[in-house]
């Protein structure tokens, strides 16, 4: 099992150019089943989780190809199985988005019950209530959705709580539904943004997106298009936070701004200066002092909880005291144990967390418990005293692109162990 080794160099320097979101393109994927011919796809990361959905989507008879730009053609055209099987989805929670489209467009589906990061309980019932009251069959036995429907119709359907990916299944649902779908309590995040207007590129006719009300009217057919992804605001974010604990100053480009507006006030409430264009941000903490802020996580467009354990290592190196209180997911303090054993001062009870900042964190071995977990840890390892070892850096490799080289052109002594 690899692992990443960490060892402090004092301040980076440079820009670091972000990769396509894992969180849209994984969706946008799954929507290339409702496509009746090609769709070309570009600015797709190369990540674990991307490999696995395009070996889903091939396991159905999807035909996947890749050009000398690495742009992706996805081919749904004839589609042979209409099943996601445990193995392929086990390790990868967005796997239960392939349920909209297929019961959509082929009017049955049968999908293993997903797995994923260990952060919590994300319950599918939304996703399959939903696609009820738009008239499917839909039973769970022995692990699997099995899902059947003439054709879905239209229906009035309030989510609650809100849902990212409830938001994303049953829209991918309602676009071939016959009649109008409202989908209230909607996500907002810029990531279910990004699969509306690809959905509406191919043809579909969704209204209000961008806000907790989307208006869905049924078409009977989508067509493929070319499209690009959406850049990663949490990767941004992460090596945004890096410059922050490192006090350097670090470019990231090919981002957009707009989709970190929460993250980016904190930053500047932590004494960070920020500078942004159209597609970067600059962020400068040179001669700056590290302050503490209070956070509480919530839906887009407030503060998201994957930067949640970034800039809970942030607190850990501030100059006073905090907290941290996580709304979305019940376990997603499983970090904290590791970062204590580096020196860090955090005390959790229920679902918040009490960071005392400490001057100086010390290398030690550490367990990446899951996607986030692993980017705090290597954090972490840049500012600690000696070297540090995260291990398990699988979780990693399903959410960041290349992050040992992109660590490199900034300066840091990063480097990767394989067993």
């Amino acid at each position: 099992m690899d692992k990443l080794v960490i060892t402090n160099r004092g301040q980076l320097h440079g820009s670091v150019e972000v990769s396509g979101s894992k969180n849209a393109a994984l969706p946008i994927l799954m929507g290339c089943l409702l496509a009746e011919t090609p769709v070309s796809l570009s600015n797709v990361p190369h990540l674990k989780d991307v490999t696995t959905t395009i070996q889903l989507l091939a396991s159905m008879g999807v035909e996947v190809m890749f050009d000398e730009h690495l742009n992706i053609e996805i081919n749904a055209a004839n589609i042979t199985v209409k099943e996601a099987e445990y193995d392929l989805v086990k390790t990868m929670r967005a796997s239960i988005l392939v349920l909209g489209p297929l019961l959509a467009r082929f009017g049955e589906a049968k999908v293993s019950l997903p797995g994923g990061c260990a952060i919590g309980s994300r319950p599918v019932n939304i996703h399959i209530e939903g696609m009820q009251k738009m008239g499917a069959d839909i039973q769970v036995e022995q692990g699997y959705i099995l899902a059947k429907a003439k054709r879905l119709q239209g229906a009035d359907i309030t989510m609650n709580p809100v849902t990212v990916t409830g938001t994303e299944n049953l829209l991918m649902a309602a676009v071939l539904a016959e009649g109008t779908t409202y989908l209230r309590n909607a996500a907002r995040e810029p990531e279910v943004v990004d699969l509306a207007e690809f959905l509406n590129a191919m043809g579909a006719k969704i209204s209000g997106i961008g806000t907790d009300v989307l208006v869905v009217e049924g078409v009977d057919s989508l067509k493929g298009v070319p499209y690009e992804v959406i850049p990663d605001r949490i990767e941004a974010g992460t090596y945004l936070a890096a410059a922050a604990i490192t006090h350097s100053r670090v470019t990231v480009t090919k981002a957009n701004p707009k989709h970190l507006t929460a993250v980016l006030e904190k930053f500047e409430e932590a004494g960070a200066l920020i500078e942004s264009t159209e597609d970067t941000i600059t962020l400068d903490m040179r001669n700056r002092e590290l302050k503490p802020v209070n956070i509480v996580t919530d839906p887009y467009p407030l503060f998201p909880t994957d930067m949640q354990a970034q800039f809970l290592l942030m607190n850990a190196l501030a100059d006073g005291e905090s907290t941290i209180q996580e709304t979305i997911f019940e376990n997603r303090f499983m970090h904290v144990s590791e970062l204590i054993r580096m020196g860090a001062d955090i005390r959790v009870d229920g679902n918040t967390a009490y960071i005392k900042g400490v001057k100086q964190l010390h290398g030690a071995p550490v367990m990446a418990t899951d996607l986030r977990a692993s980017a705090s840890l290597i954090l972490a390892g840049l500012v600690a005293e000696g070297e540090t070892v995260v291990n398990r850096v699988y979780h990693i490799d399903r959410g960041y692109e290349l992050i040992e080289e992109k660590f490199h052109k900034l300066g840091a002594h990063i480097y990767r162990l394989t067993n």
